[in-house]
């Protein structure tokens, strides 16, 4: 297994801060009296609630379902009883509504859950086992994997990759599965390979775990057509086109989707879920999470239930140090800030950072002093002074020209500016303006 590195233009290396977790081994965290699970944690509409306060539920049982073919079902994290239904805080869309369940501590499982084996099921029932387990992608995007799996039949996939780079600063969330659970990422992938006919499937980590390339090597050794591929430590590696170009040096066009260049990428945490599903037939209740930063007093990963809240999380790593000046869901750089500790741990949950005054503080920022160190930086090769000036304006249709809608918000422009711009921040409002507009201009045709 060699260093195999293509690269790609741009990219940033911020400081990392993965060292009060990196070595940690996943905790499971005891599940709460209460949980909220919302009935929206993936792209597309939000479930149909099966249930309603007062039914009894058990553990795995599904209480959403999905509206249409973009869409997965929620299950129950917990045995025990709905007590309401109603609008609480969500870490990506604000608001949402959600299944709340008292937890009745006995975790009775659903007479559904029942595991299955790989090699007894067709492409065809393996996804379907995909979508009714409520997959979706692992990584942050919540993107539903039985669709990401069902390509056109035009598009002839023949790569699948599994994004195990986690470059984000702060996370070892996927770090900690492949080093501990690196069976369950090769199954998963064997499943995935299988549903999309599939004979070549690559893994690819950072060279900055080693301990997680050994463990994944290992695993893999007797699997036919499936590698190993270390990348160089690198700021966006771990986005789709980045990593598609520096594991197969195919590049995704302008506009285009993974599947263009016949490659569907997903991520390990993704595989490990669906490998799970299989094996146990539980379906998606849980994920691992990092929880970090100065103003948490006991850095750790815990395997936590779906819609348990974050202060519940926090109190689980000993709770507060002071009243944190921000406290993200995801990653530093493309994470979302959170208004209130009350929200719920969802599918895409791959962090909680609990930032002190000291590592959020920012500069005032200042005139742009036209360096171009933001376009030397972009993974996507724009221009981002000028896409974010024209936003700033007003003037959406210049930012548009300049391609502004494949900008994958990395923030590295961001991070790269010496005079502390808002450039990602301009830009991804340029783009909901133009996808507004394009929405608007479809529906009146």
């Amino acid at each position: 297994m060699g260093l195999k590195v293509f690269g790609f233009k741009g990219g940033v290396h911020p400081f990392y801060s993965k060292e009060s977790t990196q070595d940690k081994a996943v905790e499971r965290m005891q599940a709460p009296k209460l949980v909220y699970i919302p009935l929206q944690q993936h792209i597309g509409a939000p479930c149909e609630p099966l249930v309603k306060p007062g039914d009894h539920v058990k553990l795995g049982q599904k209480i959403g379902q999905p509206k249409g073919f973009v869409g997965a079902p929620v299950h129950a994290s917990v045995s025990g009883v709905v007590k309401e239904i109603k609008q609480v805080p969500h870490p990506a869309m604000g608001q949402g509504l959600a299944v709340v369940i008292e937890n009745d501590g006995k975790d009775e499982p659903d007479e559904s859950i029942v595991p299955k084996d790989i090699e007894s099921l067709s492409a065809e029932e393996l996804k379907d086992l995909i979508l009714e387990a409520g997959i979706v992608g692992m990584g942050g995007a919540a993107f539903p994997t039985h669709v990401k799996l069902s390509p056109p039949k035009d598009k002839k996939i023949d790569v699948v990759i599994l994004n195990g780079a986690e470059c984000e600063p702060y996370l070892t969330a996927d770090h900690r599965l492949m080093v501990e659970n690196p069976r369950d990422v090769v199954d998963g992938l064997k499943a995935i390979m299988k549903v999309l006919g599939v004979e070549r499937g690559y893994i690819a980590i950072e060279d900055n775990k080693p301990e997680a390339v050994r463990a994944i090597a290992d695993a893999v050794k007797s699997v036919p057509g499936v590698e190993v591929v270390q990348l160089k430590t690198k700021y966006p590696q771990g986005a789709e086109k980045q990593l598609i170009y520096a594991v197969t040096g195919r590049q995704v066009p302008s506009g285009g989707l993974p599947m263009d260049v016949g490659v569907v990428v997903n991520n390990v945490g993704t595989a490990a879920a669906i490998a799970r599903a299989i094996n146990t037939g539980m379906p998606l209740i849980e994920r691992i999470v990092t929880v970090t930063g100065g103003g948490v007093a006991q850095p750790k990963n815990l395997l936590v239930r779906i819609g348990t809240p974050f202060k519940d999380v926090v109190e689980a790593c000993g709770g507060l140090l002071g009243q944190p000046a921000k406290v993200i869901s995801g990653g530093p750089m493309m994470g979302i800030a959170q208004y209130t500790l009350d929200v719920p741990v969802i599918k895409g949950t791959s962090g909680i950072l609990v930032l002190t005054k000291q590592e959020v503080e920012m500069p005032e920022p200042g005139p742009c002093i036209r360096c171009g160190k933001c376009v030397e930086a972009c993974p996507m090769r724009l221009i981002p002074l000028f896409i974010s000036a024209y936003a700033l304006k007003g003037d959406y249709e210049r930012s548009e020209k300049l391609h502004a809608m494949d900008c994958i918000e990395c923030g590295c422009c961001s991070y790269i500016c010496p005079a502390r711009r808002p450039l990602v921040q301009s830009i991804r409002t340029a783009k909901r303006v133009i996808t507004e507009r394009r929405r608007r201009a479809a529906s009146a045709k």
